[in-house]
């Protein structure tokens, strides 16, 4: 690992820090906090959602065209401006402010660090790479929860305006480290500053293997990231009677999984190709949902079913751990040269489709009807293997399987497959 990496994952690991310091606590900070009630916190959180999905279309093109170190640094600025102002913020139209300043630099700062890796990784280590960023991240996540809830007191205002000025300096101390950052190699693509953003989007959704991962990314995190705390918790307190010290614990099981799991799984998953590694995540979170399924409607005992429930969320982590060196790598593949940026945003900005849609649909369907919801997304995991399996017929050998590219032979074979197909 060069310095110009190290760097880039302490701006991972500071990033998703930030994340995990004051997001969890947005809802309570607005509506108790500042009384500006539950529909207020609502829509801070929709704005941050569309905030995402506005400013994605656009990185994608500004890191094609300026490289992805100055996107990331205005989007750390950005950040820092929408969590200072955040914090100071006491009437519905500054919060509503802030909050889209905060959620959009946030937004932007994925798809410029993964094109940072991208640009700084060799094809043969990428996998361990992006494997690396997502272990920093939970891990940032966990421990920025951890340490901001133990700083808040929601009968003062003023201890969360000292988070978010926290999060603010976090933010303006990366952009220090991040600003003398040298990449290796940036790649770019002949007459890009001239082409039409239409033109970008028209190659890309040319492109049949990567439309149909952006598909199949739609549904893993709808199925999964968008469940975890909307949908699959309501169901636990509602159809499973799961207590919230239960509901965290879960969680805490989720992350305890990828952080422990993460590099063992690792190895298994480089030497496999990855249309199949993603086709057994389907069905390791087919079994998920059926232990839920056990854990709300399966008469257990309240022990059991706490067990389940516990359970189900760490499959889900065993899963996100064998997906991390998988579908980011790919996308990387997929991009022709120097479209690293606009095909990370791309797939960004299904993510964020995914986890705005996820809530809304999984939310009054995990609470009100617990057999329909399990059913549904039961569904939706075996829809991912399905789909998993479809998008390995469009990949190249190498693409599939990276650890290929050491077989010199194959390697050629795949060349002259392209240029016949060609």
């Amino acid at each position: 690992m060069g310095a110009a990496m190290r760097r880039i994952h302490v701006g991972n690991a500071l990033s998703a820090f930030g994340l995990g310091f004051t997001v969890p606590y947005l809802y309570v900070y607005v509506a108790q906090v500042r009384g500006l009630g539950a529909m207020t916190a609502g829509l801070v959180l929709a704005v941050f959602a569309v905030a995402a999905l506005i400013v994605l279309p656009f990185a994608g093109r500004a890191i094609v065209r300026r490289g992805p170190l100055p996107v990331l640094l205005a989007a750390l600025v950005m950040a820092a401006i929408g969590s200072l102002s955040l914090g100071l913020a006491g009437q519905a139209p500054t919060v509503l402010l802030s909050a889209a300043a905060l959620g959009a630099g946030q937004a932007v700062m994925q798809p410029a660090l993964a094109t940072m890796i991208v640009d700084c990784s060799p094809s043969e280590t990428r996998s361990r790479a992006f494997a690396t960023q997502f272990f920093l991240q939970n891990l940032g996540l966990g421990v920025g929860g951890l340490i901001g809830g133990h700083l808040v007191d929601t009968s003062s205002a003023a201890s969360f305006t000292l988070l978010f000025a926290i999060e603010a300096a976090m933010f303006l101390l990366l952009v220090v480290v991040m600003a003398t950052l040298r990449l290796p190699h940036a790649p770019r693509i002949d007459g890009a500053p001239t082409r039409s953003a239409r033109g970008s989007w028209k190659q890309l959704l040319g492109n049949r293997a990567m439309v149909q991962l952006c598909v199949l990314g739609f549904v893993l995190f709808f199925a999964c990231y968008g469940q975890f705390e909307s949908g699959l918790s309501a169901y636990g307190v509602e159809a499973a009677g799961i207590s919230t010290s239960a509901l965290g614990t879960a969680l805490a099981a989720n992350t305890a999984m990828i952080v422990v799991a993460q590099f063992a799984v690792l190895r298994f998953v480089e030497r496999r190709r990855r249309s199949r590694v993603i086709a057994a995540v389907g069905l390791i979170w087919a079994v998920a949902w059926l232990t839920a399924g056990y854990a709300g409607l399966g008469h257990a005992s309240q022990e059991m079913a706490t067990a389940a429930f516990v359970s189900t969320y760490a499959l889900f982590g065993l899963g996100e751990a064998m997906l991390s060196p998988t579908v980011a790598p790919l996308v990387a593949d997929l991009a022709p040269e120097g479209m690293a940026g606009q095909y990370n945003s791309a797939f960004a900005l299904v993510k964020q489709l995914a986890l705005a849609v996820g809530p809304a649909v999984g939310g009054p369907l995990g609470a009100s009807l617990p057999t329909p919801y399990i059913v549904t997304f039961l569904l939706f995991s075996l829809g991912i293997t399905y789909l998993a399996i479809r998008l390995g017929k469009q990949l190249t050998p190498v693409q599939n399987q990276p650890s290929l590219r050491k077989s010199r032979v194959v390697a050629q074979g795949g060349a002259q497959s392209e240029s016949i197909a060609a």
